[in-house]
């Protein structure tokens, strides 16, 4: 499934994102840099959250993008706050509508 996105214009955003383990559990975060963030996900272990590092490899299967801080601070509390069933009707609607 390719990765879903809600883009804003071009300008520095945060991004929320929602990362598929290995064991297919779901993890959700916040970034500036997505690819980065990625990459310390599946690689770095100093980097990576302790939860993702254990259920390596990740993958990006969730995306939008927030104009400051707290705005996709506060949208990653909502989802990490959702049942798992939530989180994939999140990522399959997110898809669909692209």
């Amino acid at each position: 499934m390719p990765v879903v996105s809600k883009p804003l214009p071009q300008e520095k955003h945060w991004l929320v994102y929602v990362l598929r383990c290995a064991d297919h559990s779901l993890y959700s975060g916040i970034t500036l840099d997505m690819a980065r963030r990625l990459s310390e996900h599946n690689q770095q272990p100093g980097r990576a959250a302790a939860y993702t590092w254990a259920r390596r490899p990740v993958r990006l299967v969730y995306q939008e993008a927030h104009q400051s801080r707290a705005a996709a601070s506060r949208r990653e509390a909502e989802i990490k706050k959702m049942t798992k069933a939530a989180k994939e009707r999140l990522v399959r609607a997110g898809y669909e509508s692209r």
